[in-house]
């Protein structure tokens, strides 16, 4: 047999890999107007299931109050929907 095939295959693992929890826009409805959202909020409402990991909101839905953001990303879907209903985000 070649010496390519009975070698052991590995792959590639990326230690520098960010993995987000995604958040859509359209969870976001259930938190009261003007409030304040981070990583802990999310965690507490059970939309977000590891505290270590980054959070980003998708476009995906509609907002219908003002909101205040504090995650790690943001699509420019979500910025736009967020914003046009007078919220603010905070990266």
């Amino acid at each position: 047999m070649p010496l390519q095939r009975r070698l052991p295959k590995r792959g590639f693992n990326n230690i520098f890999k960010k993995v987000y929890a995604i958040v859509n826009v359209q969870d976001l409805e259930r938190f009261a107007a003007d409030t304040r959202i981070d990583r802990e909020a999310l965690i507490a409402a059970g939309l977000v299931s590891k505290s270590d990991d980054l959070v980003k909101v998708l476009g995906n839905g509609e907002l219908k109050h003002a909101l205040t953001l504090a995650v790690d990303k943001v699509s420019g879907s979500a910025r736009q929907k967020i914003e046009a209903v007078g919220g603010r985000i905070e990266e």
